[in-house]
């Protein structure tokens, strides 16, 4: 077993780890530690031939569908519990760690422990995988060679392993920041927050406590970015200030803020304002709603805590167009806009998509994740008509039932149909789900590009 040249004070207890999920990150996890001269237990819930295949490429032995028994022997003869993301907390393995008194860890505990290189980290509901992105994006412009990691393609571990990276922009998912023992970022911003997750966190405390712990262990050099215009958020802040962090806010709610706060300056030509000098004119950026100004503020202050030149901060917002399934315009015909926003699988998310527009016929369903779908009402208007699809559109219907036009559709096709004939010149048609696409996709993204191609052919070509 090599030792952890890191920034962490306490050696984690890895002499016989388990893995529970051999999902993508679990896979990066085993790698990592045999490669480390450590050789995990690992466990998943799946019978899957190709994942045995890996574990025997990576060398370790995966134990496939166990039974319960079986489950609690494993993790009762491991040194510490190592879930990947998404592995909910009513999976029996954590019962067991805790009767046990079996330590849980995650991969930003082993990356802290082997590496010390500064890491920049972005929490929240929504936005964080936008502003992880542009973030990663101002700091290579700025000549700061940066990597994107976390709950994003590459899992952290797996790029520990590139010397040429200077700072690691982490996107902080609650599921990993929820089993950290001491993560410790240089840059900690949290975005915002709502409801989420409820099918996998144990409450939605647990869920407020895991987004929170980002914040939890900052060092006196490190800064804090908040959102100032979210209560929640905000109170949470003395856990900065407590500590000896600075703690710099955004805000684009219109109150009187000094100038040490990013803001949204208003006046005939409204920009985005901050410390250090830095102003970008809205009229520059190619995505004006109010969810992107919120990130572009974030972005700016999280980047240039980290680093980054304001030139290429202010080059890096206004080159970005928007990302894939992220009120994505997929067309326009008849004076009708059709937008791909698939990305948002909880009610927060929607309901900052629709505040961008002056008329919506919404698609919305699929998935429920244990949330309340209540908090749609409060999008009409600007909705005027929607298509609830999926297994949640019997709550969508539910939800908006007498207060505008609602029709139910069982395929996408049928919702674009729906959708079409519903719409009229002026308007926007939104497909923002509110929920995730395991109804009838594998993904969010799979679920995206089906509603591009459908468009595209049944009404843009058609």
């Amino acid at each position: 077993m090599s030792t952890p040249a890191g920034n962490t004070a306490d050696e984690l207890p890895l002499s016989d780890p388990l893995i529970v999920g051999f999902g993508v990150t679990g896979q990066a996890i085993a790698a990592f530690l045999v490669d480390h001269g450590i050789t995990p237990s690992v466990m998943d819930d799946r019978h899957d031939e190709a994942l045995a295949a890996r574990a025997d490429e990576i060398g370790v032995t995966l134990v496939q569908s166990p039974q319960a028994d079986e489950t609690a022997g494993l993790v009762a003869q491991a040194s510490a519990l190592l879930p990947s993301p998404g592995v909910p907390d009513h999976h029996p393995a954590f019962a067991t760690a805790a009767t046990s008194n079996i330590p849980v860890l995650s991969e930003f505990d082993l990356a802290a422990a082997w590496d010390a290189r500064p890491i920049v980290a972005i929490t929240g509901t929504n936005g964080k995988t936008s502003v992880t992105m542009l973030v990663t994006e101002a700091l290579n412009r700025s000549g700061i060679k940066a990597e994107a990691v976390g709950n994003t393609d590459v899992p952290f571990v797996a790029a520990l392993g590139d010397s040429d990276i200077e700072v690691f922009v982490v996107e902080a998912s609650s599921f990993r920041l929820g089993h950290s023992r001491r993560f410790a970022p240089d840059v900690a911003a949290w975005l915002n927050f709502a409801p989420d997750h409820l099918d996998a966190h144990s409450s939605l405390d647990a869920y407020l406590e895991a987004k929170a712990s980002i914040w939890s262990h900052l060092s006196e050099t490190a800064t804090a970015v908040a959102n100032a215009d979210d209560p929640e958020v905000m109170r949470f802040a003395d856990r900065v200030t407590a500590g000896g962090a600075a703690l710099e806010t955004f805000s684009i709610g219109g109150a009187d803020h000094d100038d040490s706060t990013w803001r949204v300056r208003g006046g005939s030509n409204p920009a985005l304002v901050g410390p250090h000098g830095f102003e970008l004119s809205v009229a520059r950026l190619q995505r004006r709603q109010p969810h992107d100004l919120a990130n572009g503020l974030a972005v700016a202050a999280v980047a240039m805590a980290a680093g980054a030149k304001v030139d290429a901060v202010v080059d890096t917002l206004t080159d970005f167009a928007g990302m894939a399934h992220r009120v994505e315009l997929v067309g326009e015909r008849d004076g009708v806009r059709w937008f791909n926003d698939s990305k948002a699988t909880v009610p927060h998310a929607t309901l900052a998509a629709v505040g961008g527009f002056e008329s919506v016929v919404l698609i919305a369903g699929g998935k429920n994740k244990g949330l309340d779908l209540g908090s749609l009402r409060s999008a009409v208007p600007p909705v005027r008509a929607v298509v609830a699809a999926g297994h949640a559109g019997p709550e969508i219907v539910e939800v908006f039932a007498g207060l505008v036009p609602v029709k139910e559709a069982s395929t996408m096709t049928e919702a674009v149909e729906l959708a079409r004939s519903m719409a009229e010149s002026g308007d926007v048609v939104l497909l923002s789900p509110s929920c995730t696409s395991f109804d009838w996709y594998p993904n969010y993204g799979a679920r995206g590009d089906d509603f591009r191609r459908i468009v595209q052919l049944e009404v843009l070509e058609r």
